[in-house]
Protein backbone atom coordinates (compact mmCIF):
# COMPACT_ATOMS: atom_id res chain seq x y z
CA UNK A 1 0.00 0.00 0.00
CA UNK A 2 1.19 3.36 -0.95
CA UNK A 3 1.86 5.53 2.04
CA UNK A 4 0.41 8.90 2.81
CA UNK A 5 3.46 11.91 3.02
CA UNK A 6 2.32 14.70 4.76
CA UNK A 7 4.32 17.81 3.42
CA UNK A 8 4.75 20.79 4.95
CA UNK A 9 3.12 24.15 3.37
CA UNK A 10 4.58 26.95 1.72
CA UNK A 11 3.31 30.39 2.97
CA UNK A 12 2.72 33.29 0.79
CA UNK A 13 2.59 36.54 2.78
CA UNK A 14 1.63 38.85 0.27
CA UNK A 15 -1.74 37.11 -0.51
CA UNK A 16 -1.81 35.15 3.43
CA UNK A 17 -2.30 31.84 1.82
CA UNK A 18 -0.36 28.42 1.39
CA UNK A 19 0.85 27.04 -1.49
CA UNK A 20 3.23 24.40 -2.87
CA UNK A 21 6.02 23.82 -5.56
CA UNK A 22 5.14 21.18 -7.86
CA UNK A 23 8.72 19.07 -7.64
CA UNK A 24 7.89 18.06 -3.72
CA UNK A 25 3.99 16.76 -4.65
CA UNK A 26 5.26 15.24 -8.01
CA UNK A 27 8.51 13.75 -6.77
CA UNK A 28 6.59 11.81 -3.72
CA UNK A 29 4.23 10.78 -6.55
CA UNK A 30 6.81 9.37 -8.91
CA UNK A 31 8.37 7.84 -6.10
CA UNK A 32 5.65 5.70 -4.91
CA UNK A 33 4.22 8.06 -2.08
CA UNK A 34 0.43 9.91 -1.89
CA UNK A 35 1.77 13.15 -0.99
CA UNK A 36 -1.15 15.53 0.83
CA UNK A 37 -0.22 19.20 1.62
CA UNK A 38 -1.30 19.88 5.64
CA UNK A 39 -3.26 22.67 6.56
CA UNK A 40 -1.55 25.74 8.30
CA UNK A 41 -2.80 25.13 11.93
CA UNK A 42 -1.92 26.31 15.07
CA UNK A 43 -4.35 23.97 17.27
CA UNK A 44 -2.22 21.16 18.94
CA UNK A 45 -4.97 18.90 18.41
CA UNK A 46 -5.83 18.90 14.94
CA UNK A 47 -2.06 18.64 14.31
CA UNK A 48 -1.99 15.37 16.54
CA UNK A 49 -4.71 13.84 14.49
CA UNK A 50 -3.88 14.49 11.17
CA UNK A 51 -0.20 13.42 12.36
CA UNK A 52 -1.58 10.13 13.09
CA UNK A 53 -3.08 10.17 9.05
CA UNK A 54 0.48 9.81 7.68
CA UNK A 55 2.82 7.72 7.42
CA UNK A 56 5.36 9.99 6.75
CA UNK A 57 6.93 13.99 7.34
CA UNK A 58 8.39 16.16 4.34
CA UNK A 59 9.44 19.16 5.59
CA UNK A 60 10.00 21.57 3.03
CA UNK A 61 12.02 24.93 1.77
CA UNK A 62 10.32 28.18 2.49
CA UNK A 63 10.77 31.00 5.10
CA UNK A 64 14.08 31.60 7.39
CA UNK A 65 13.78 29.77 10.71
CA UNK A 66 13.03 31.89 13.19
CA UNK A 67 15.99 32.51 15.59
CA UNK A 68 13.68 32.41 18.45
CA UNK A 69 13.61 28.64 17.97
CA UNK A 70 17.24 29.07 18.86
CA UNK A 71 17.19 31.20 21.25
CA UNK A 72 18.89 34.05 19.30
CA UNK A 73 18.23 37.53 18.50
CA UNK A 74 17.78 38.30 14.51
CA UNK A 75 20.95 39.57 12.96
CA UNK A 76 21.93 41.43 9.97
CA UNK A 77 20.70 39.27 6.71
CA UNK A 78 17.72 37.57 8.69
CA UNK A 79 15.06 37.69 5.89
CA UNK A 80 11.73 36.74 6.11
CA UNK A 81 9.98 34.47 9.16
CA UNK A 82 7.20 32.90 9.92
CA UNK A 83 6.87 31.81 13.27
CA UNK A 84 3.70 30.24 13.18
CA UNK A 85 4.87 28.22 10.82
CA UNK A 86 7.77 27.00 13.08
CA UNK A 87 5.33 26.70 15.55
CA UNK A 88 3.29 24.23 13.58
CA UNK A 89 6.04 22.11 12.01
CA UNK A 90 7.62 21.68 16.17
CA UNK A 91 4.50 19.81 16.75
CA UNK A 92 4.70 17.74 13.43
CA UNK A 93 8.25 17.23 14.01
CA UNK A 94 8.25 15.69 18.08
CA UNK A 95 4.69 14.12 16.75
CA UNK A 96 6.90 12.10 14.10
CA UNK A 97 9.80 11.12 16.35
CA UNK A 98 7.69 9.74 19.20
CA UNK A 99 5.85 7.83 16.85
CA UNK A 100 9.25 6.87 15.03
CA UNK A 101 7.04 7.96 11.40
CA UNK A 102 9.61 8.69 8.50
CA UNK A 103 11.28 12.38 7.98
CA UNK A 104 12.76 13.45 5.45
CA UNK A 105 14.07 17.66 5.21
CA UNK A 106 14.91 19.75 3.00
CA UNK A 107 16.75 22.54 2.45
CA UNK A 108 14.83 24.79 5.02
CA UNK A 109 13.76 21.11 6.70
CA UNK A 110 17.19 20.42 7.44
CA UNK A 111 17.41 23.96 9.39
CA UNK A 112 14.19 23.62 11.07
CA UNK A 113 14.78 20.34 12.17
CA UNK A 114 18.42 21.16 13.46
CA UNK A 115 17.16 24.58 15.43
CA UNK A 116 13.94 22.19 16.58
CA UNK A 117 16.31 20.10 17.85
CA UNK A 118 18.42 22.42 20.15
CA UNK A 119 20.85 23.52 17.25
CA UNK A 120 21.91 26.43 16.18
CA UNK A 121 21.85 28.41 12.79
CA UNK A 122 23.87 30.42 10.86
CA UNK A 123 21.35 33.32 9.71
CA UNK A 124 23.04 34.47 6.61
CA UNK A 125 26.08 32.47 5.38
CA UNK A 126 27.16 35.18 3.22
CA UNK A 127 28.30 37.62 6.66
CA UNK A 128 28.93 34.75 9.02
CA UNK A 129 30.33 32.00 7.02
CA UNK A 130 32.07 33.78 3.49
CA UNK A 131 32.99 31.31 1.57
CA UNK A 132 33.77 30.77 -2.50
CA UNK A 133 31.36 28.10 -2.79
CA UNK A 134 28.30 29.10 -4.42
CA UNK A 135 25.24 27.86 -1.77
CA UNK A 136 22.64 30.71 -3.63
CA UNK A 137 22.64 29.24 -7.39
CA UNK A 138 20.29 31.43 -10.01
CA UNK A 139 18.04 29.67 -12.41
CA UNK A 140 17.78 26.41 -13.63
CA UNK A 141 17.72 25.21 -9.84
CA UNK A 142 17.59 21.95 -11.46
CA UNK A 143 22.39 21.86 -12.50
CA UNK A 144 24.56 21.22 -9.92
CA UNK A 145 26.73 23.52 -8.58
CA UNK A 146 28.91 22.23 -5.96
CA UNK A 147 29.94 19.46 -4.75
CA UNK A 148 29.43 17.64 -1.23
CA UNK A 149 31.57 14.37 1.02
CA UNK A 150 29.49 12.34 2.01
CA UNK A 151 30.71 9.97 5.49
CA UNK A 152 31.73 6.42 4.75
CA UNK A 153 29.44 5.49 7.84
CA UNK A 154 26.28 7.48 7.27
CA UNK A 155 23.09 6.17 5.77
CA UNK A 156 23.40 8.77 3.01
CA UNK A 157 26.58 6.47 1.76
CA UNK A 158 24.53 3.45 2.03
CA UNK A 159 22.13 4.94 -0.16
CA UNK A 160 24.02 6.33 -2.80
CA UNK A 161 27.19 4.39 -2.86
CA UNK A 162 29.50 7.30 -3.42
CA UNK A 163 31.86 9.12 -1.18
CA UNK A 164 31.22 12.68 -3.67
CA UNK A 165 27.90 13.93 -4.78
CA UNK A 166 27.06 17.03 -7.07
CA UNK A 167 24.10 19.23 -5.98
CA UNK A 168 22.26 21.92 -6.47
CA UNK A 169 22.49 24.61 -4.13
CA UNK A 170 19.69 27.70 -3.10
CA UNK A 171 19.85 28.66 0.61
CA UNK A 172 21.22 31.88 2.43
CA UNK A 173 21.21 29.92 6.45
CA UNK A 174 22.47 27.14 7.31
CA UNK A 175 23.27 24.34 10.28
CA UNK A 176 25.61 26.08 12.37
CA UNK A 177 26.30 23.88 15.49
CA UNK A 178 24.54 20.46 15.64
CA UNK A 179 22.09 19.34 17.38
CA UNK A 180 23.02 16.68 20.01
CA UNK A 181 20.46 13.72 18.51
CA UNK A 182 21.40 14.58 14.92
CA UNK A 183 24.85 13.25 13.29
CA UNK A 184 26.46 14.55 10.21
CA UNK A 185 25.81 12.47 6.56
CA UNK A 186 27.68 15.13 4.15
CA UNK A 187 29.81 18.65 3.98
CA UNK A 188 30.62 21.24 1.50
CA UNK A 189 34.32 21.60 1.12
CA UNK A 190 33.91 24.78 3.36
CA UNK A 191 32.45 22.90 6.23
CA UNK A 192 29.19 23.81 5.98
CA UNK A 193 27.15 20.78 7.08
CA UNK A 194 25.12 19.74 4.21
CA UNK A 195 23.07 16.25 5.44
CA UNK A 196 21.75 14.56 8.51
CA UNK A 197 20.09 11.92 10.22
CA UNK A 198 19.23 10.93 13.42
CA UNK A 199 20.48 7.48 14.73
CA UNK A 200 18.10 5.26 16.13
CA UNK A 201 15.27 6.40 14.39
CA UNK A 202 13.39 4.65 11.92
CA UNK A 203 14.20 7.08 8.79
CA UNK A 204 15.08 10.61 9.78
CA UNK A 205 17.30 12.87 7.06
CA UNK A 206 16.92 15.95 6.00
CA UNK A 207 19.42 17.18 3.55
CA UNK A 208 20.65 20.84 2.52
CA UNK A 209 20.45 20.68 -1.03
CA UNK A 210 17.70 20.48 -3.24
CA UNK A 211 15.82 16.92 -4.73
CA UNK A 212 12.65 18.41 -5.45
CA UNK A 213 14.44 20.17 -8.45
CA UNK A 214 16.57 17.42 -9.40
CA UNK A 215 14.97 14.58 -9.51
CA UNK A 216 13.52 14.38 -13.25
CA UNK A 217 17.48 14.54 -13.87
CA UNK A 218 19.37 13.49 -11.37
CA UNK A 219 19.32 9.45 -10.12
CA UNK A 220 20.64 10.28 -6.75
CA UNK A 221 17.58 12.50 -5.95
CA UNK A 222 15.61 10.01 -6.53
CA UNK A 223 17.26 7.73 -4.75
CA UNK A 224 16.95 9.68 -1.35
CA UNK A 225 13.23 10.69 -2.45
CA UNK A 226 12.70 6.63 -2.63
CA UNK A 227 14.28 5.65 0.32
CA UNK A 228 12.08 8.18 2.42
CA UNK A 229 9.07 6.72 0.39
CA UNK A 230 10.47 2.73 1.06
CA UNK A 231 10.67 3.61 4.90
CA UNK A 232 7.28 5.15 5.22
CA UNK A 233 6.23 2.41 3.47
CA UNK A 234 7.03 -0.20 6.04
Amino acid sequence: MKPIIGVMPLWDDEKESIWMLPGYMEGIHQTGGIPIILPFSTDVGEIKRLAGLCDGFLFTGGHDVSPKLYHEEPMDGLVSCCEIRDDMETVYLHEAISSNKPVLGICRGIQFINAALGGTLYQDLPIQHSSDIEHHQKPPYDVPIHDVMIEKDSPLYQCLKTETLSVNSYHHQAVKTLADDLKVMAKAPDGIIEAVYMSGNRFLWAVQWHPEFSWKTDPNSTKILKAFIEAAAE
